[in-house]
Formats: structure tokens, sequence, C-alpha cells
């Protein structure tokens, strides 16, 4: 781990780790930013004059030079470094495996066989530092000893959460499966990867050796749909989109204002909940004396009961009631009310940061609380290549020539 620049104020726990980020769109990147979020130096390489393909994602705002900027690139790239390097060249090859030599991780989501086809796979630069931790983000998976029939297979989010499960859960029962609205296979295989880092760092302090680390998106997106595949192994029931079996009420109910979500996980709380609706007779009903009776009953005897003393009740109103009784129940919010929320202000989990383009602008910041390091870190996304210069000079000690020529050649 290598000296940093930064103050004791900033102090992180990754400070002095340095991660190559070979990355683009979001499952790389969101990791990078993870690492980067609690210290990491994070250095993106992209490729000269173009970058990662979400620069060019909307929304694209301006300014009144004309200048542009993705909001889509903003929101995994902030606190990083830009270095634009074409890593398909020999002489760029060279450089990168020069600025391996002096870092710690190597994080890459390109397609498997990339790295390989341009002779920076994993052997070649654990060749040149054995204390490389190097992850690999893919759709199926790239170690040999775990290759499957869909290998191969080029992935995107969507075919993740179709294939592990998800989209099969999600929706109404009479319509098609839904996807999650968010990127969740590249997003939760991103933190994966960070985990997966963060834990081949504190095996590399025992050992001093570094790793290869295997991240499959598939895999991910079965493992978050485990509550479903356990249920088929035990039961051999596979659940179906829209209808839970095993506990109820559960999910959102409309209310006069838009909708809230509730859950009853236990008797103790069905005896609160029947009460909070006026209906105690509930508790003993034949129908009701268990989850899966419940769930097996809900659309034709409870949620008619359920809906009805809800109609007339906003979603402040009727969390405030569920609320009182220690039951957990909350509102179903847009975009606009989790931006606006007090509770999240609090909790201080938005950042502040001044785009070089479009001034300052407020972000989604790091969720994780730590006592030992509370302050978030805010340093905007960077410019395509802003960083290029001094981190060949400062990093791997070239002069301001060699750097021109290299910017001549189009390496960098």
């Amino acid at each position: 781990m290598r000296e940093t620049q930064l103050n004791a104020e900033t102090q992180k726990p990754l400070n002095g780790v340095r991660v190559i980020g070979v990355e683009q769109q979001v499952a790389g990147p969101y990791c990078t930013m993870m690492l980067a979020q609690q210290g990491a130096e994070v250095i993106k390489i992209e490729r000269p004059g173009v970058g990662d393909s979400s620069r060019e994602m909307a929304p694209i705002l301006s300014n009144d030079k004309g200048e542009k900027s993705s909001g889509y690139f903003m929101r995994f790239n902030l606190n990083k470094r830009s270095l634009t390097l074409d890593i398909t060249k020999p002489e760029g090859q060279g450089v990168f495996k020069r600025l391996v030599a002096e870092s710690d991780v190597v994080v890459e989501n390109f397609r498997p066989g990339l790295m390989k086809d341009n002779g920076l796979d994993y052997p070649v630069l654990k060749a040149i530092n054995p204390r490389l931790i190097y992850a690999s983000i893919s759709g199926f998976g790239t170690l040999p000893d775990y290759a499957g029939p869909f290998s191969g297979r080029p992935a995107y989010d969507i075919v993740s959460q179709a294939m592990g499960g998800l989209m099969h859960t999600c929706g109404f029962e009479d319509r098609p499966p839904a996807w999650l609205g968010i990127a969740l296979g590249d997003i939760y295989s991103g933190v994966m990867a960070a985990y997966g880092v963060t834990l081949a760092l504190i095996d590399r302090q025992k050992t001093g050796e570094g790793q290869y680390l295997d991240i499959s998106m598939y895999d991910n997106m079965a493992s978050l749909a485990e509550r479903y595949v356990t249920a088929y192994s035990l039961t051999g029931n596979v659940a179906s989109r829209g209808r839970e079996q095993y506990i109820a009420p559960w999910g959102p109910f409309p209310v006069s204002d838009g909708h809230i979500a509730l859950i009853i996980a236990t008797e103790r709380d069905w005896g609160k909940f029947c009460e909070a609706i006026g209906h105690p007779e509930l508790v003993g009903h034949p129908q009701c004396r268990s989850g899966p009776l419940r769930a097996a009953n809900m659309d034709t005897l409870i949620r008619p009961i359920v809906e009805e003393w809800l109609l007339d009740k906003s979603k402040d109103e009727a969390c405030a009631v569920f609320l009182s009784r220690g039951l957990p129940a909350g509102p179903v919010q847009d975009a606009r009310e989790v931006f606006d929320c007090p509770h999240l202000k609090q909790r201080d989990l938005f950042v502040e940061t001044d785009d070089p383009v479009v001034g300052r602008v407020r972000l989604v910041g790091s969720p994780l609380k730590l006592s030992g390091s509370p302050a978030q870190m805010n340093a905007p996304a960077p410019r395509l290549g802003e960083h290029t210069s001094d981190i060949l000079q400062g990093i791997l000690q070239l002069s301001a020539a060699e750097i021109g020529r290299l910017a001549e050649e189009k390496i960098v």
C-alpha cells in the first residue's frame, strides 16, 4: 500500500490502496466507486478520444459554453481520476504494465477474453506484480475450473435478472415478468466485487500474495433469489408472480394519496394488526391462523377488509396507526420524496459536488457509515483524460516530452 496525499481529516480505511479500473457502464465503475469512497486511489482507464461509453448516456446536461456532461456517468464515477490509454497498442500495454507494477488492484468488466487478447490477463500481470488483486466481473464467470455451458455468453443487467430468477417473481400474476427497475445485476455485482477486493486485501496481509476474483452477474442474481430457490428446494413449489405463499398481509396497499407498504410476519403482529384495523374477530378465524393460510385467503377474505379500512386514510395517517402499535409500515415514495426526505438528509446520504461542466450537483453518496471515518468524499466525476499527465508524471515518472509523444501517437 502506498502513500496518499489525503490529509488527516479525510483518512479512510483504503487510503494507500491504488486501484486500476479497466471499466465501462455500471458494474466495474460501481465497484471502483465504492472503493474510492473508502479512500482508495482509483485510476479509471479510458479510450483516448472516446472514454467510457456511459459518457454518452442520458441525462445529458450542458452549460452556456456548450460543454456537455452525462448524469449517467456522474452516478458511478465520483472520486476517481481518468487516464486515457490505448491498451490495444503495444506501447499502451507497456504503460499499463508499468502502472500495474505500482498498483494493488485491477478491476475489469469488459467482455471475457478482451484483456487476454491484449496480453494483459491475470497470469501476465501476476508475473509483474505477485501482490496484485485482479477482479473480473462478467455475466457468467471466467475461472476455467468453474466453466459452465453459459460461460461464453454476453450479458447485460436485464439478462442476469431474468436468468437469475428475479424477473419471474416481479410483477403481477396476470402480466408478463417485470424488470426490477434498477440495474441490480450490475450494481450488486459491483458491490460483491468490492467486497471480494476487500477480503483479498485482508488475505494479502497474511500471505503476501494477490489473487484472482471471479464475479458472475448470473451467480449474484441467483443468490438474491435465494428465498424462492430455497422454497422450491424444500417444498417443490415454484413461486408465482404477484402471489405470496407464506406471509400475509404483505405488500403495497392503496391509500387516499398513494400506497403504503407493510408486512405482518408473525402471529403476534397479526393480532396487533387486526386490532389496528378494527377487526379483532380475524385473529382466531380458521382461514387466518397462519401465514400460509392468510396468504391463500388474501384476495378473497383479507384484502377487501384491509383496503376498505385504508380507503379514506393518507399515507401518513395509515403509517401512524400501524407504527403506534409497533408494526412495520412505510409510504411508497417516489424519487422526489426520497430526494427531499429529512431522514436521509440527517443520514448524510447525499453528497454535493462541483461538476466541472454544470456546477453544483447533488448525488447519492455512500450508504455505508463508519464511526471512524464519517466524512463523505465528494470529488466530482473526472473529465475524459483529466489526470493523464499527472498520473504518468507522478507515478511512472515520464517526462513532458514522453507524454507529448504518446499523445501524438494517440497512445494517451
